[in-house]
């Protein structure tokens, strides 16, 4: 079996997935800090939840960064900081299969973040430890002919509309999306 095709399998048996997205203040998980989570939990019979918050950081939002997320330091001001958010959204996504577009992005800023707020007493486990799969990759094999495979223009390509893009909930509503996609494409060609 091809390394995606678990995924596939576990879905058609029932299992729940959550394909998640956040927003952050910069790309480098060491100094920048998670800003928006959005989850939306899904099986084969459909949407089962969605979470969504914004978390305070605990520094501002660099403008290059709200330019891309929108969000500015006034709508994060008096959310949750991330002691608070984050377990919350391991609340959420319990043991289901983690479904992300360029996985080690995100999982490696919650990664990170699990890994301080376990030293400090505030996480269950230094490192998610649900199974991921990542659906870039998959869309690159199956995709060749697109010349981008970011998530907002593998989107278009497959005709999935964004609503607020660059919003954590609404990029993991397109990551569910892809993931069916992907999946309808993947049986067409075996």
């Amino acid at each position: 079996m091809e390394s995606f095709d678990w995924a596939f399998a576990a879905f058609e048996q029932g299992a729940v997935l959550t394909a998640f997205d956040i927003e952050t203040t910069g790309l480098d998980a060491q100094r920048d800090r998670i800003a928006e989570f959005g989850a939306v939990q899904f099986d084969r019979h459909g949407v089962i939840a969605r979470y969504t918050t914004l978390v305070n950081p605990g520094i501002s939002m660099p403008p290059e960064a709200g330019r891309v997320n929108n969000i500015t330091d006034e709508m994060l001001a008096g959310k949750p900081p991330i002691e608070e958010a984050l377990p919350d959204f391991l609340k959420f996504v319990k043991n289901s299969i983690i479904i992300a577009h360029n996985a080690p992005f995100d999982c490696g800023f919650v990664n990170c973040n699990l890994e301080r707020l376990y030293d400090e007493g505030y996480a269950p486990f230094p490192a998610l430890p649900n199974r991921i799969a990542d659906t870039l990759p998959l869309a690159r094999r199956l995709f060749m002919e697109l010349k981008r495979h970011n998530l907002q223009d593998l989107s278009s390509a497959l005709g999935i509309r964004a609503e607020a893009a660059h919003r954590a909930l609404d990029d993991a509503r397109l990551c569910m999306e892809i993931f069916l996609q992907l999946k309808k494409a993947a049986e067409g060609k075996q």
